[in-house]
């Protein structure tokens, strides 16, 4: 594909700071690997010194970049990084273009619901009973979509996806490969000796635009919904148990645990290898650092670290103090030593 310096400019609502507008570009790529073809973008400041070596033929950069390499095209916009996001986009749209279709190896019930000339269904993939597809979906080979699933519209069900039944997903919901939505939630009680397991008759709902990653996990309800809200993004290998609730609009990262009937609001930021006990909850934008432990109800709009979470600038004022602990062990011995001299 190609594209001209002025398209450019139109696609990432810049402006055209220097540079011919009528240019052919042919690809893109990070500043660092860039050839006079590509398409690059500057979108922090800490890689200027591969931007000023860069051989990159265009450039989307922010207002704050005064000069450019010789020979280099210069777009500004307000966010590189978004701007960025609508290059890809386009230099990737016709290999991901939309074609409808049901492969004959796909396994469709027939009381499934779903229009063959608006759905893509590949090989593999097994759609049971009663389960309906929205227009513009596309499901990837060997997911298996259960009995009486609502997927909506323009979705994408990546490869080797389950969904289990009565779950109900959103509109421009993607599942990344492998991640299972609706399995059991972890519940037993100890009883006559042994765990018995505790049935889980309840299902998910997932809100419209989330994504969820690779290989993560999202337990179906004991009873009525664990519920992911609009918007919210969730990373590779995730834990969210039963009955949990995800508000609109969050960021879960990769290793994180959310233990059944724990609650987010809105906006909140949970960072890798965060763990989260069971039945608390978590305000609006708070934003919990990596490995932090949730042991308690947290405010919103605070920034929190540390087993158990606490706010940052507490937490930080601890571990400063901790770090000091083997000096003072010692200055404490030695002042012992000259009281027992002095005994």
């Amino acid at each position: 594909m190609e594209i001209t310096l002025s398209q450019l400019v139109s696609l990432t609502q810049g402006r055209l700071r220097c540079g011919d507008p009528d240019a052919v570009f042919t690809g893109m790529s990070s500043l660092d690997l860039a050839t006079p073809d590509d398409v690059s973008f500057l979108g922090n400041a800490k890689y200027a010194q591969q931007f000023s070596r860069s051989q990159a033929g265009a450039c989307l950069i922010s207002s704050e970049i005064d000069e450019a390499p010789q020979g280099m095209a210069l777009i500004e916009v307000d966010n590189p990084t978004m701007a960025f996001s609508a290059v890809i986009s386009y230099f990737a749209k016709q290999d991901d273009a939309f074609v409808p279709g049901i492969d004959s190896k796909a396994i469709i019930d027939p009381s499934a619901q779903l229009n063959p000339d608006q759905v893509r269904i590949h090989a593999g993939a097994v759609i049971m009973a009663g389960a309906v597809i929205g227009d513009g979906t596309e499901i990837y080979p060997n997911v298996v979509v259960g009995p009486h699933v609502r997927i909506g519209q323009q979705c994408l069900i990546y490869q080797n996806v389950s969904i289990r039944e009565r779950c109900v997903i959103g509109d421009r919901v993607i599942l990344q490969p492998g991640c299972v939505i609706g399995a059991d939630g972890y519940g037993y009680e100890f009883s006559g000796g042994k765990h018995q397991k505790i049935p889980q008759v309840g299902i998910v709902e997932i809100g419209n635009d989330v994504e969820v990653g690779a290989n993560t996990t999202i337990d179906r309800a004991r009873f009525g919904k664990t519920l992911i809200g609009e918007g919210t993004k969730i990373d590779n290998l995730v834990q969210i148990g039963h009955n949990v609730q995800i508000g609109k609009h969050c960021l879960i990262i990769a290793l994180s645990g959310i233990a059944g009937s724990s609650k987010f609001g809105n906006y909140v930021t949970c960072a890798a290898q965060v763990g989260v006990a069971g039945h608390f909850e978590v305000g609006d934008k708070a934003v919990l650092a990596a490995r932090s432990g949730v042991t308690g109800n947290l405010e919103g709009g605070q920034v929190y670290l540390g087993n158990p979470a606490q706010p940052m600038k507490q937490e930080l004022k601890v571990m400063a103090m901790l770090r000091r602990l083997p000096k003072l062990i010692e200055e404490v011995k030695a002042l012992k030593k000259q009281l027992d001299a002095l005994r």
